[in-house]
C-alpha cells in the first residue's frame, strides 16, 4: 500500500529568534577570537619572561640612544613588572621619568618619579627625582593669562628640592627657576589687579596687590603693586595707608619711577609719604632685604 507525505507547511520563525540567533553566533565567535588573542598575549608574556633584566635594560638603553622612546619605555616597564625592587628595577623606573619627561610625556614622568620616591626614598637619586617633578611641571606652565595651576605646583616643585636637598647640585638651579616661576603668579596676580581697578573696582584690586606685597616681594612686580596701592587707597580716601604704601616704596626703592608717580599723586591733594608702623604694608616688609634678581 502507498502512503503520501503529510505536507509539512514551512515554520515561520519570529524576527527575534533570527536576531537571537546572529548574537550567539557573534558571542561565539567572540569567545574564539578573545581565546586566540588571550593566547598571542600569553606567548608574548612567556618570551618576556624568559628574557634576562639585564638584556631588558640594556635593549632599553639601546633603544634611547635610538631616540626610540616607546620601546624604551616598554623595556624599563617590562624590566621593572618582571623583577622588582632589584638594582636595575630601580634604575629602570627613574629611566622611564626620564625618557618620559624627554618626549613631553610629562604627566607620565611624574608619576614614575614619584613612585620611584616612594620606593626608594632613601636612594641619593631622589633629589633628581624631586627636581625631574618640579621640570615636568614646569615645561607645562601656561602663560601669564591662563590659570596658574600648574604654575604653582611647579613652584611648590622647586621648593621642595631647594628645602628637602639645600647641599644637592639641583638646588641653585631649583631656587632661580622658583623665583621665575614666583614672577610668573605675580604676574597674574597684577594681570588680575590691573583689571579690577580700571574697573574701579579699588577693594578687589586692593586684594590682588596685596598678594604681590606679602608673598611675592622678590619679584620685579613689587614695585608696581606698592604704587597701585597708593593709587587704590587714595581714591578710596584711605590716606594714611596710601602713605604708607608711598614710604615703604620711596625706602626701598627710592629710584622707581614708580615711587615718583606716587609722591606725585600725594603731593596733588596735599599729602606726602608717611609710614605707619602699625599697617600691614609695613609689617609685610619687615625683614625686607631687596629686590632679588
Amino acid at each position: 500500500m502507498k502512503f503520501d507525505l503529510p505536507r509539512i507547511a514551512a515554520v515561520r520563525q519570529p524576527m527575534s529568534f533570527y536576531v537571537a540567533r546572529a548574537a550567539i553566533l557573534g558571542l561565539a565567535l567572540g569567545s574564539a577570537l578573545l581565546v586566540s588573542a588571550c593566547t598571542d598575549t600569553e606567548q608574548e608574556e612567556l618570551k618576556v619572561d624568559n628574557t634576562p633584566p639585564d638584556q631588558l635594560y640594556n635593549d632599553g638603553l639601546a633603544a634611547m640612544q635610538k631616540g626610540n622612546s616607546s620601546e624604551a619605555i616598554k623595556k624599563f616597564e617590562d624590566l621593572d613588572r618582571l623583577a622588582p625592587y632589584s638594582e636595575l628595577a630601580r634604575k629602570s623606573i627613574l629611566l622611564q621619568a626620564y625618557t618620559n619627561f624627554q618626549r613631553n610625556a610629562f604627566t607620565d614622568a611624574i608619576t614614575a618619579a614619584k613612585r620611584f620616591i616612594t620606593i626608594y626614598p632613601q636612594s641619593d637619586q631622589v633629589p633628581y627625582a624631586y627636581y625631574l617633578i618640579a621640570e615636568s611641571y614646569h615645561k607645562q606652565m601656561p602663560d601669564v593669562s591662563r590659570d596658574q595651576e600648574m604654575t604653582q605646583k611647579a613652584l611648590d616643585a622647586y621648593m621642595d628640592v631647594v628645602t628637602k636637598f639645600p647641599t644637592s647640585k639641583f638646588a641653585p638651579d631649583a631656587q632661580q627657576k622658583a623665583e621665575a616661576v614666583r614672577d610668573q603668579l605675580a604676574g597674574k596676580e597684577m594681570d588680575i589687579g590691573r583689571f579690577y581697578l580700571r574697573k574701579r573696582e579699588f577693594l578687589a584690586a586692593i586684594n590682588r596687590f596685596k598678594v604681590v606685597v606679602a608673598k611675592y616681594q622678590t619679584t620685579r612686580h613689587v614695585e608696581e603693586a606698592l604704587s597701585r596701592l597708593v593709587e587704590c587707597y587714595y581714591s578710596l580716601g584711605v590716606v594714611p595707608e596710601a602713605q604708607t604704601a608711598a614710604a615703604v616704596l620711596g625706602h626701598n626703592f627710592p629710584d622707581s619711577r614708580w615711587y615718583k608717580d606716587s609722591y606725585a599723586l600725594l603731593q596733588s591733594g596735599g599729602y606726602s609719604p608717611q609710614e605707619d608702623k602699625g599697617s600691614w604694608i609695613s609689617k609685610a616688609f619687615e625683614g625686607f632685604s631687596g629686590f632679588k634678581l
